[in-house]
């Protein structure tokens, strides 16, 4: 009896002033004591075929390769010392899959004629100065997020034949020069390999991407809503030619978010995303997007929505002015501070759930807390009535009808030749977001929802 006398005074209303106002204190049901949102997020998936047009891989190459790109300085081992210099720009062009570059050269060569006999040296050596087009091959690949090319020459043509002239008689040194062609045009196919390879490095490019999609940003200062897309691991596939570009398919995995309230923390690490080379990549986009809202903003919300209104019939009645929200149990939680033919607080539990009519958050099986019912049933029987609480069930309800449109046109900017870094584009197409589920944590609302949509990457213009 002594143990249950405490709690049955708790219980009781306590009646103040005069008329039929009565002052109302049931038992609180306390709320988890974390202080972050913290959550198990669902994880999208974003196709993004990427295309360089063979113009830009021509620009940066000619701005790698230039002027001398082979020396031999040793005429002792073959009779000819060697120098080639590019003199016009690389023209890449595409041919059967293959990568096709038009290398025009000035060679200038030292060749050594003559014998060598009794002990006696009778060489003499000339100059010869030639102009040549070599026309390479490459095969195109991707290894670690570089393009890797494979070139060996197909044409060599010189404009002239080479030769000297002795006692006003032209030689041809084509005997001594063809050898060393052998030296040139390796050095020369190594060359415009590094120089693709240098061109056609994406892990820079794509991660200083990642980082910048990253930054989260305020998608609605009236509703303090902020989006937030965070890089899991990327992937790959193989490089192909066609068309005069060069075209992969990447697909990133990420985590989204909405938030509602203060903006998001980036937590992208550079060094921590995970890349993969994959054989296939699907064609299309799913978009997961948490809409977080704290408990704090849901309220004041649902605040908004009891303004105004009166509960009860003739002379009882009550007006809500003010809605708290938190979760217990898997249930959340309803504090309603009324004034009126009773003053206090009162406590209901519901499940949340989903109209996709109406696009809002609602609270199933709305009942009140035990402890609230008993009171009620004891002194205010009319307020614990079936319909009051129906009417007042009504009013509890939290719209994420902005949260869906928010999280579509997070993603919009994204997909209008959106560039994250100069001379890369980003388009697409996103359909409407359908609602998923709805979870709670201690301080927070959070509904998922997710979209499909189409989205491209291409490389053009770089710098």
């Amino acid at each position: 009896m002594k143990t249950l006398l405490p709690l049955a005074l708790l219980s009781v209303f306590l009646i103040t002033g005069c008329g039929t106002t009565k002052k109302i204190e049931a038992l609180k049901p306390e709320p988890g004591n974390t202080t972050d949102v913290v959550y198990e997020s669902a994880t999208s998936f974003i196709n993004l075929p990427v295309s360089i047009t063979i113009a830009d891989v021509e620009t940066q190459v000619n701005k790698l390769l230039n002027g001398l790109i082979y020396e031999d300085n040793n005429i002792k081992d073959d009779d000819i010392m060697v120098k080639v210099w590019k003199t016009a720009p690389i023209k890449f062009s595409e041919d059967k899959g293959k990568l096709k570059s038009v290398v025009p050269i000035k060679v200038t060569a030292n060749v050594r004629y003559g014998t060598t006999a009794l002990g006696l040296d009778l060489h003499d050596t000339r100059e010869v100065n030639m102009d040549a087009v070599i026309t390479f091959s490459s095969k195109i690949g991707l290894s670690n997020w570089k393009m890797t090319t494979d070139t060996t020459i197909e044409t060599l043509e010189w404009k002239e034949s080479p030769s000297i002239t002795i006692a006003g008689k032209k030689v041809a040194v084509t005997y001594l020069i063809n050898p060393a062609i052998k030296l040139f045009r390796s050095r020369i196919e190594n060359e415009i390999d590094k120089s693709l390879a240098k061109v056609a490095d994406f892990k820079p490019q794509v991660l200083d991407a990642l980082e910048k999609l990253n930054a989260p940003f305020l998608t609605s200062e009236q509703f303090e809503t902020w989006f937030l897309l965070t890089p899991v691991e990327l992937y790959v596939t193989d490089a192909v030619l066609n068309k005069k570009q060069i075209t992969m398919n990447m697909g990133l995995k990420c985590t989204m978010e909405t938030r509602v309230g203060q903006a998001p923390k980036k937590t992208f690490s550079k060094d921590k995303v995970v890349l993969k080379a994959v054989k296939t990549m699907p064609d299309q986009i799913d978009v997961v997007v948490a809409a977080v809202s704290t408990y704090e903003s849901a309220s004041k919300i649902i605040t908004k929505n009891f303004q105004g209104q009166e509960f009860g019939e003739g002379k009882r009645k009550v007006t809500v002015q003010k809605v708290d929200l938190w979760s217990k149990d898997d249930k959340m939680v309803v504090a309603l501070d009324m004034t009126g033919s009773i003053n206090g607080t009162i406590y209901l539990t519901g499940y949340p759930n989903y109209n996709a009519v109406t696009k809002e958050i609602y609270f199933d099986q709305m009942d009140y807390v035990l402890n609230t019912k008993s009171v009620l049933m004891k002194t205010a029987n009319w307020l614990a009535e079936g319909y009051i609480l129906r009417k007042i069930q009504e009013n509890c309800r939290y719209s994420i009808k902005q949260n869906l449109e928010d999280g579509k046109k997070s993603m919009l900017p994204y997909l209008n030749n959106y560039s994250p870094i100069p001379g890369v584009f980003v388009n697409g197409t996103l359909n409407d977001f359908e609602f998923q589920k709805v979870e709670l944590t201690n301080n927070a609302i959070i509904a998922f929802i997710k979209g499909t949509g189409k989205m491209d990457l291409k490389i053009d213009g770089m710098k």
